[in-house]
Formats: structure tokens, sequence, C-alpha cells
């Protein structure tokens, strides 16, 4: 279960949202690392002004809506959110950082075969769990290495729910428009005729 957490907590935990502190950044969000006051470890998302406030908040409601009720191992769990001053998501804090940034440091070794098949494999498993496993299917819509996180060993875990599409239980495909998410990682139905 996830919480309401207040905005002195995050701006404590984040350290006033320091620029030491700030791990990722994309088109509508930044992310966070902080600390709770337990020593729990957490990425605060903050959702930013970037497009229109009308898409911030359904982003916002979207991904409370979809991952407020999903448990997986492969799936990123929502600690709970912040609607005080701005709108942010809380999360268990991913050590290791993205699939993508740990493929790309160049400072690091390239990962072994052994850790990649884990990685492959854990994140199948996260998304059977959403398109099969959960109470109500759910369709991510931005799979890409930069949206998997990785726990200390390693383990996948599916994140950014922001797209994210509920898949009725009788419905085998849907039409969805307008087509979002990132180019290179649409599936060729799903970019070509709006199909998941």
């Amino acid at each position: 279960t996830w919480k309401c957490f207040s905005f002195d907590e995050i701006f404590t935990a984040t350290n006033g949202f320091s620029s030491e502190n700030l791990v990722g950044k994309g088109g509508y969000a930044e992310v966070y690392r902080g600390e709770l006051k337990s020593g729990e470890m957490v990425a605060v998302k903050k959702l930013t002004k970037a497009g229109n406030e009308e898409r911030r908040e359904k982003e916002f409601l979207t991904e409370i809506g979809t991952i407020g009720h999903v448990s997986h191992p492969n799936v990123s769990s929502l600690l709970g959110c912040c609607v005080d001053n701005g709108l942010y998501l809380l999360f268990p804090f991913s050590p290791r950082g993205s699939v993508s940034s740990v493929l790309h440091d160049e400072s690091a070794p390239p990962l072994k075969w052994k850790l990649r098949y884990k990685i492959a494999t854990g994140t199948a498993k996260g998304l059977h769990y959403l398109h099969k496993g959960c109470q109500r299917r759910i369709i991510h819509r931005d799979i890409k290495a930069s949206n998997i996180l990785l726990t200390q060993d390693f383990e996948p875990q599916i994140s950014d729910f922001g797209l994210a599409k509920w898949l009725p239980t009788q419905w085998t495909h849907h039409a969805i428009a307008p087509i979002e998410g990132t180019v290179g990682y649409l599936a060729p139905e799903y970019f070509s005729h709006g199909i998941v």
C-alpha cells in the first residue's frame, strides 16, 4: 500500500531537491534520490511543467491508478505521492540506475551475458505479469532500456507508467490514438496502426 507524503518530508529527503541528488531528467519529469527519516532510500519523481498542465495531471493520475495496485518483483512499486507544491511520486530507489545507464557506462566493464539474460528474462516476467497476471491487464506503451530500473542485485523493474493503458479482460487488442511513446521502441503494429 502507498501513502501520501508531505512536501516537507520529500523536500528534506532530497536535500531541497539539490542538484547532487538529481539522478534523471526527461521531458516531463525530474527524478531525485532521497532518504526518508526512516533511512529508506527513495526516488522522488517530480512532474515538471514541460507540456501542458492537463497532460501532467493525466500522467500523474495514470501512474498512480496503474501501479498503485500492482505487485510483482519485476515491476516498480509505488511508495506514495505528494500533491503539495506540485505533483510527486515516490518509489524505492534503484541503486544501479536504468538498463540504459548501465549499458552505456563507458567507465564500467560490459555486463556479463549471465546478467544480461537475467535482466531480459526478468523484464519479460514483468511484462507477462502486466499483460496476463494482474487484476486489470496493463499495456505499458513505453518499454525501453531507460524505463527498466535495476536493483542492487541487477533484478530488473519496469517503471514509468505515465503512458500506460488498461486492456479490458475480454479484449485481445485495442486501437489507441494518438500514438505515444518513444520512436524506435514502439511495436510495429502500434506504430503503424495504433493497435496494442
